[in-house]
């Protein structure tokens, strides 16, 4: 990644966003190469510019045409089907969008030139979830008549635990590897999850759940008398859980339950929540249970609760 053109503000710009808004590694990534990007199509095309002088055109010209380049962008173009490029798009315009608050927060520059810039519409997609009688399939262990989705072993423990708090949580991937053994209040009955941007939120945990997290805590503490790793998931030499473990565990247990194209763990979280709003809960309950910052961002799992009426609707009414 040829980060020669990046301004020193920028790098302070990612540096904010891992340390003090504690974006992912591979977000921080993302922004950094979509920066990277742009200030070196900027040199590129026209001799550098100062990020202070950047106007909405030059953004518009780079999403054109500088998306690595002239001949790298024309060559995406053709692989790449438009809702494909649409989204790649808006993830370079939301990099430079949180760039330039930034520098307007710090006082860099006046106003930010992409104020003045619009995206292309993505097409409307629903999220992708597990039907209830699958993941009863998951809960009771089962990929089939005779064969357990998960071993008796404390590995085979590890996975059923991720596959349990993903779903019954809908906590995100990184806030699971992220969970501590503080983090669980048995007393209480509640787990404290550390979200995006810091920000801490309080989610319920039913009892089948803490008895599980009770029996997998002493069965690791049994199996590594002293434990002392900080995660809460370990693997059975005490190395902590990692994000591609988690991510491995939940597609092959997914896969031997559904036919699913998606079967990542973000897929447990959309589930999560469909589930919830499918039973009668309060929109503004699951916004806070999933840590969105916007009712937007959960209404989205309004929209399947309306195709199952629809489609109850069209099964039993006598004129459906």
């Amino acid at each position: 990644m040829d980060q020669a053109h990046l301004p020193p503000l920028a790098q302070d710009f990612l540096a904010y966003l891992s340390l003090e808004k504690r974006y992912s590694p591979h977000t921080v990534q993302s922004y950094c190469l979509d920066l990277s990007q742009f200030f070196t199509y900027l040199h590129d095309e026209y001799g550098g510019i100062p990020f202070e002088s950047v106007k909405a055109s030059h953004v518009q010209s780079w999403l054109a045409l500088g998306l690595e380049g002239r001949k790298k962008a024309e060559d995406a173009h053709k692989r790449a089907q438009p809702p494909a490029m649409a989204v790649t798009i808006r993830r370079k315009m939301s990099a430079l969008k949180s760039f330039y608050k930034y520098a307007l927060r710090k006082g860099a520059v006046k106003q930010s030139p992409m104020a003045r810039v619009s995206g292309p519409k993505l097409p409307g997609r629903l999220p992708v979830f597990v039907d209830e009688h699958v993941m009863e399939l998951v809960e009771a262990n089962r990929a089939g008549e005779d064969l357990p989705l998960f071993g008796d072993d404390f590995a085979g423990n590890t996975q059923r635990i991720i596959l349990r708090l993903l779903y019954h949580a809908g906590i995100r991937r990184a806030e699971l590897t992220g969970l501590r053994d503080r983090s669980v209040d048995f007393s209480n009955g509640q787990m404290k999850v550390l979200g995006k941007g810091n920000k801490e939120r309080i989610i319920p945990l039913g009892p089948a759940v803490l008895a599980e997290l009770r029996e997998y805590i002493a069965r690791r503490d049994e199996l590594l008398p002293g434990y002392t790793g900080e995660a809460l998931l370990c693997l059975q030499d005490g190395r902590a859980v990692q994000p591609w473990y988690v991510y491995r565990t939940v597609r092959r247990a997914l896969e031997q339950v559904t036919t699913l194209k998606k079967r990542s763990p973000h897929v447990l979280r959309h589930t999560f929540a469909t589930h919830l709003m499918n039973n009668g809960a309060d929109i503004n309950a699951v916004k806070e249970l999933l840590g969105h910052a916007s009712l937007a961002s959960t209404q989205v799992y309004t929209h399947n609760t309306i195709e199952k009426l629809r489609r109850v609707h069209r099964q039993a009414h006598p004129r459906g």
